[in-house]
């Protein structure tokens, strides 16, 4: 069956539409909720303020290998979302990017009513929110002219994140960060990078068992050293040319200046879910309060799933979305078909629509 490419369901900012359902986010949960509503016969409009789809996976991480998705052995967040795309491309999703929702309100025919600050318009019968983390911003560094060396091409300069690997091979790279994202580049680069420092102000890391184990093997064997205690204190070079950074590794030493064609700052995200704070839902801290077998808000019809919806021993992985998509189409579809009953099939029995 040949499939049709998601990125022709991109719709034009501004106009009116009326779907079944409107999914804001569309990262890795909100592109598999288009799959679960097509499945059961529900039409989707997808809004995200991102340019592309995917969410971090795509902004954040597109190159890094993810090793816990279910039959995907390793994959990287790009091929990830490639295959998601493919899966959600049989029910033809209208795309709405570069636009974030501004306003949900009740309307008066029984959905919901979805503004933007595009100007689009969209009346839904029920709506999902897979925000992610809402709206997100690498942290970075306060270091005194470091906005001279960002913003310059992959492989030199300062960058919150990798699109292409490979424009670091031969290069001297400093990552700095102590978390999963940290620890995962600093492995990734050691087979393409000239050398690899990764700084962090103290010696506990807080990453996988396994990536940590072999951090240390890479580190004993001389492939990365481990600058710790330490912590990013300047960044120096010329005509916007990075060519070293000086490390404060204090107490246990003073300042060191590491030669350096490009520095990985992995210092997390600064997160701000935005409008969705005054839309009446029951929030805990950042996070959507939901049912957890329906992923139902305190909002008749409206859902949250993925990063963004908050309950008991809620974990936060990818795979923990794609169940929370399941729930939410399902519960979906009562206010969707009201009074029509649902008829569970299995896929192999389902089948896809044809193209």
């Amino acid at each position: 069956m040949e499939i049709r490419p998601l990125d022709q369901g991109l719709a034009p900012a501004g106009d009116r539409h009326e779907t079944d359902v409107a999914i804001i986010g569309a990262g890795p949960a909100g592109l598999f909720a288009v799959f679960q509503c097509g499945m059961l016969g529900m039409r989707c409009h997808v809004i995200d303020s991102l340019a592309d789809i995917g969410g971090q996976c795509t902004a954040l991480y597109p190159e890094k290998p993810l090793y816990d998705i279910p039959g995907l052995p390793e994959a990287s967040g790009r091929q990830l979302i490639e295959q998601l795309a493919l899966q959600a491309a049989p029910f033809a999703p209208a795309l709405h990017m570069s636009q974030q929702v501004v306003s949900l309100t009740r309307s008066d025919s029984g959905g919901w009513s979805l503004a933007s600050d595009a100007g689009t318009q969209i009346f839904a019968r029920a709506v999902i929110i897979a925000g992610g983390v809402g709206a997100f911003a690498p942290k970075r560094p306060p270091l005194a002219g470091i906005d001279a060396y960002e913003g310059q091409a992959e492989g030199g300069g300062v960058h919150y994140l990798v699109r292409d690997i490979a424009a670091y091979t031969g290069k001297r790279v400093v990552v700095a960060g102590g978390g999963d994202s940290a620890v995962d580049w600093t492995l990734a680069l050691t087979d393409v990078a000239a050398s690899v420092y990764l700084v962090h102000r103290r010696d506990k890391f807080r990453a996988a068992p396994e990536s940590l184990n072999r951090l240390r093997q890479q580190a004993a064997a001389g492939r990365l050293e481990l600058v710790v205690p330490g912590q990013l204190k300047g960044v120096e070079g010329q005509d916007r040319t990075l060519t070293s950074v000086v490390i404060d590794q204090r107490p246990a030493g003073g300042e060191r200046a590491i030669a350096a064609d490009a520095v990985l700052a992995f210092y997390g995200l600064a997160q701000n879910i935005g409008p969705i704070a005054e839309w009446g839902l029951d929030l805990e801290g950042h996070r959507i309060c939901v049912e957890p077998t329906t992923a139902a808000t305190n909002l008749a019809g409206v859902f949250a799933i993925g990063d963004i919806a908050a309950y008991p021993n809620k974990r936060k992985l990818i795979v923990t979305g794609f169940s929370e998509a399941a729930f939410a189409a399902h519960a979906a579809f009562d206010a969707v078909f009201p009074g029509k009953a649902l008829h569970f099939e299995y896929s192999t029995t389902k089948g896809l629509p044809t193209p």
